[in-house]
């Protein structure tokens, strides 16, 4: 596993998994958000962060998180494995509100400065309708990309940390 791709709902997990395999694997970890996000949630132009994804998939080895459907066949394509993080509505909440309470007025390590935690009316839609509307197009895009990808669902942390364990050994 040279460059890993962690999908998922947003309070899956996948910062935190990135940041763990990357820890083990002893490889770079990429968060997009870091990248698609500048100061108080403002969206990089499509333009910039075109040309700045080109440049992070260029990079040899990596694992690299983001839910950006958009560019999704792209990191696939140079990807060697794909983890997705499986997670029910529920626990991705409670997860958003739990770190909501964690960093609150503050931002996560992974973000910009500037990008202070939030949650909003539109995020809580974005998450409860996440396994209707993004699940669906996301594992059509993995089951095309089976048979030439390693693809790994996790659905619990109970898989992450035995995924994470027989890695690490």
């Amino acid at each position: 596993m040279k460059r890993i791709l962690v999908l998922g709902p947003s309070g899956s997990g996948k910062s935190t998994l990135t940041t763990r395999l990357a820890e083990t694997l002893k490889i770079p970890a990429i968060h997009l958000d870091s990248y698609h996000w500048l100061p108080n949630w403002v969206e990089i132009h499509r333009l910039e962060w075109e040309i700045k994804l080109k440049e992070l998939l260029q990079i040899n080895t990596w694992v690299m998180d983001g839910n950006y459907l958009d560019s999704l066949e792209n990191r696939i394509e140079r990807a060697d494995t794909v983890i997705f993080l499986d997670y029910g509505r529920l626990k991705c909440l409670l997860r958003c509100v739990g770190r909501l309470i964690k960093f609150h007025s503050k931002t996560r390590p992974e973000l910009p400065d500037g990008c202070v935690e939030k949650m909003d009316w539109e995020f809580f839609k974005w998450i409860w309708n996440y396994p209707r509307d993004i699940r669906p197009k996301v594992i059509r895009i993995l089951t095309r990309s089976e048979k030439r990808k390693q693809v790994i669902f996790l659905k619990n942390d109970r898989e992450v940390n035995i995924f994470l364990k027989k890695l690490s050994q």
